[in-house]
């Protein structure tokens, strides 16, 4: 053997560290699928509740909650989401920022109202069902609140498997 003062790696060598580092690569992104599952739900408990201080500040401020009618803030009509977070905006109740959405893209929370925008249902759409949070979760009386036409809202059959209410 002669040797020539070349050092380095071979063509094949390379390949298989790059091989070797993909597999791992891909075992610990699908183990990670999961944990942002959980993150993602544990995300979107945490925004419902930021959403209740935002609607009870503006309740506080216009006596009702968002919904069909009202005189505390222009534009009160519609229980979209992003309806209910620019009345709480418009209502000047110290939040000038949007109310956070659903992290997944494409989707909303849910808000729905009940009679004489006295009472609420803010819902979200978990992940995994199988969530520890459901551990001691009491999905709130059908019939809170009202849907966009008038029908009483049930909110598992509503497509919100998390919801709160007042």
């Amino acid at each position: 053997m002669i040797n020539n003062g070349k050092k380095g790696f071979t063509l094949i060598e390379i390949l298989i560290v790059v091989a070797i580092i993909a597999i791992l690569a891909s075992v610990v992104l699908v183990g990670l699928g999961p944990t942002q599952q959980a993150g993602r739900d544990a995300r979107r408990i945490s925004d419902l509740s930021e959403a209740r201080t935002g609607l009870e500040l503006y309740y506080n401020k216009c006596g009702h909650y968002p919904g069909t009618g009202g005189t505390c803030a222009a534009g009160t009509a519609g229980a979209t989401w992003l309806a209910v977070s620019n009345n709480i905006i418009a209502a000047a109740v110290g939040i000038t920022s949007p109310m956070p959405d659903d992290p997944s893209n494409g989707k909303h929370y849910n808000y729905w109202y009940g009679a004489g925008n006295s009472t609420y249902v803010v819902g979200a759409h978990l992940e995994n069902i199988n969530n520890s949070v459901f551990t001691n979760y009491i999905a709130p009386t059908p019939g809170t609140a009202t849907g966009q036409a008038g029908a009483p809202v049930d909110c598992l059959a509503a497509n919100a498997d998390y919801c709160m209410s007042i």
